[in-house]
């Protein structure tokens, strides 16, 4: 069975964010709000995937790489909420959660799911906006190359 690109890259992005996290726990750095924002690296890159790929299958309609480009960010997204879901239990719960970043949205002491459901909406946001610029960037470029 061979799966979808949207699924490898998605997969892809999830990968990237996981390995970089931990990376960032052992060194003892996964309390630092700013080193959280470079995740974007990888989402950049596995939309920028799937829509490379749809480009040289030909497929350079608009419509059908935003509908690839969203659903790779989107498995993304959802992959690592549930890793992060999983990682946090395994850590401790909800004392887990309290100990990452202070600044995260929260004033309180947030609970794993509100923790993870503050994140699920700030990664679908941040999809829109990725599968936004690569579209506006490739669909430029495609003009450019006719």
């Amino acid at each position: 069975m061979k799966l979808s690109k949207e699924f490898q890259n998605g997969f892809l992005i999830f990968l990237g964010i996981a390995i970089y996290f931990l990376i960032m726990n052992l060194v003892g750095l996964s309390d630092v709000f700013y080193l959280r924002l470079f995740n974007t690296i990888f989402v950049f890159y596995g939309v920028n995937r799937s829509i490379v790929m749809n480009i040289h299958e030909g497929n350079v309609l608009l419509a059908n790489n935003a509908k690839s480009a969203m659903k790779t960010s989107l498995i993304g997204v959802f992959l690592s909420i549930m890793g992060l879901i999983a990682y946090s239990y395994f850590q401790g719960g909800d004392s887990y959660v309290q100990s990452l970043s202070k600044t995260f949205l929260f004033g309180g002491s947030p609970s794993v799911m509100t923790y993870s459901i503050c994140l699920l909406f700030e990664g679908i946001a941040s999809s829109v906006v990725v599968t936004m610029l690569l579209l506006l960037y490739w669909n430029n470029r495609m003009v450019t190359d006719y």
